[in-house]
């Protein structure tokens, strides 16, 4: 996992306690960061402490660390559906939801390897595609996610709660070694 020259990362679930207010400042600055930029998807305060709880309460939440210190530098949430953006699917996939970085801690491309982990586990469930979803109108994003290997397949009108439209991407994962 560690790149040449860059400092090593550890990943584990996140816990109930203090990792909900730190899950809840990461997301918010992300929020903060996205508006700042002219992207209207997240809103700080949009997420609290209990949504975090429960899915944590699910074992869905992953923390990404920076050794030797331990600093938080990003997070995911890992769904084994998604029925309100996929609609009901057989369990062929794994559905990443609120990748999300420090942006003053972590460095470029970790975004990038948080995704990778995430792949990993998604092929170590015996899932064949990681998916995901993002705002359509995230251009950024949507281009992110191309670079990254996935690949658009619909739309929604709309994702409840969100409200806005939705693009569908997904990514068939590397099944070999598990």
């Amino acid at each position: 996992m560690n790149r040449a020259g860059e400092p090593a990362l550890t990943f584990r679930l996140a816990e109930d306690g203090p990792d909900l207010s730190r899950l809840v400042a990461m997301r918010d600055a992300a929020a903060r960061w996205q508006i700042a930029h002219g992207i209207a998807q997240w809103r700080p305060g949009e997420l609290t402490e209990a949504h975090f709880r429960e899915r944590i309460r699910r074992g869905e939440v992953w923390l990404a660390l920076r050794l030797p210190s331990g600093r938080l530098v990003g997070a995911w949430e890992l769904w084994w559906k998604d029925p309100v953006d996929w609609g009901p699917q057989p369990p062929c996939a794994g559905y990443v939801h609120r990748l999300m970085t420090d942006r003053a801690a972590a460095r470029p491309g970790t975004g990038r390897v948080l995704l990778e982990v995430a792949e990993r586990r998604i092929a170590a469930a015996g899932r064949l595609l990681a998916r995901l979803s993002c705002a359509a109108g995230n251009a950024r994003l949507c281009r992110y996610y191309a670079e990254a290997g996935y690949h658009e397949v619909g739309r929604r009108p709309h994702s409840c709660p969100s409200g806005y439209p939705v693009a569908l991407f997904e990514k068939p994962v590397d099944r070999g070694g598990w």
